[in-house]
């Protein structure tokens, strides 16, 4: 088939999944998922996880490629941020397939990929983005060939602190999406306290506090109503101000945490009091997945950026706004 392919490999923490993609399509994606046997991730066991899987799901999806005639022209792997066990199962995957197969290497920020593939999979073209995730809560906005975080978490992420509080109240993991239904029940707000230095955000003292207040004798659902309520409206609070600092008309989310659906519906009350646009992408697209990873190759491929494989190495801590932005047209709105 003509055209241009990217095999994409995200495994930084509890999703294994790999992808191709073309310019407009996702061609194929395939997923293996580790669930812990109890608690939250538990890196060496989520490695073990990815090393044991990580043959076959490639193998399905290289398998489809050979057999719809399709010619992968690079390949891409999550360098970082994420488990340092699990990003070094698919890196060395991805290397491995780049020299076989003698295609470039792409290593791609993984906070980045989010933000892109909800660019590609919506009408958005130049948002200010809220990125929510397990490990990550962060404001972002392009300017100057960078990400510029304009605000973000001073200890956990949201999706960390909305599991800890789950796993307090006794609830299996993941703990979001049980929160977020326990909350629907709820009767009335519990008072807890609200975080916001700047334009950065905290989590941790509002987790504790919502332990205490089941220690002392408050429904969970209420609990559940109030934590969500106080974290997301901290989390608008700094969205509304990027934009306002930004001038830019859109918001865009991404990120797992993304699909609860009430942080969504305060999102849009805001951009619709604001006069702005606002964008999600569909749930699949929320989570980790092999698709943002491929389509960030695919977009690094495109501009000629590519990875060395002495350059390969994982970052555990890669930042968004060290990336330089290769693959923007210049007069892309700033």
């Amino acid at each position: 088939m003509k055209g241009n392919y990217v095999l994409g490999i995200e495994g930084t923490a509890w999703n294994l999944s790999a992808a191709i993609v073309d310019e407009k399509n996702v061609v194929i994606e395939k997923t293996a998922t580790y669930k812990p046997r109890a608690g939250g991730i538990h890196p060496r066991e989520a490695a073990q996880h990815h090393a044991s899987h990580i043959t076959a799901l490639l193998k399905n999806v290289l398998c489809y490629a050979s057999e719809n005639n399709i010619t992968l022209d690079a390949v891409a792997f999550a360098q970082g941020p994420g488990l340092g066990p699990c990003l070094r199962i698919t890196a060395t995957a991805a290397r491995t397939i780049s020299l076989s197969c003698n295609i470039p290497l792409i290593g791609v920020n993984h906070c980045i990929a989010h933000i892109e593939v909800g660019i590609w999979k919506t009408e958005a073209e130049d948002p200010v983005t809220l990125y929510v995730s397990g490990a990550n809560s962060q404001v972002l906005a392009y300017r100057g060939k960078k990400y510029r975080i304009f605000g973000e978490t001073m200890d956990i992420g949201i999706g960390n602190a909305l599991d800890k509080f789950a796993r307090a109240a006794g609830l299996e993991h993941p703990g979001g999406p049980k929160i977020e239904k326990l909350a629907r029940s709820a009767t009335h707000y519990v008072q807890l306290p609200y975080t916001v230095k700047g334009m950065d955000f905290s989590f941790s003292g509002l987790t504790t506090a919502c332990m205490e207040s089941l220690k002392n004798g408050e429904l969970l659902p209420d609990v559940c109503y109030s934590f969500q309520e106080t974290a997301f409206a901290m989390l608008v609070e700094v969205t509304e101000r990027a934009v306002a600092h930004t001038g830019k008309k859109e918001v865009l989310l991404a990120g797992g945490v993304g699909a609860n659906k009430r942080l969504v519906s305060m999102l849009q009350i805001m951009c619709d009091e604001r006069g702005i646009d606002f964008y999600a992408p569909e749930k699949r697209y929320m989570g980790d997945n092999g698709t943002m990873i491929a389509h960030l190759g695919y977009l690094q491929y495109k501009a000629g950026d590519t990875t060395p494989i002495e350059k390969s190495a994982v970052n555990p801590n890669f930042r968004p706004d060290e990336v330089t932005i290769t693959w923007k047209h210049p007069q892309h709105r700033q």
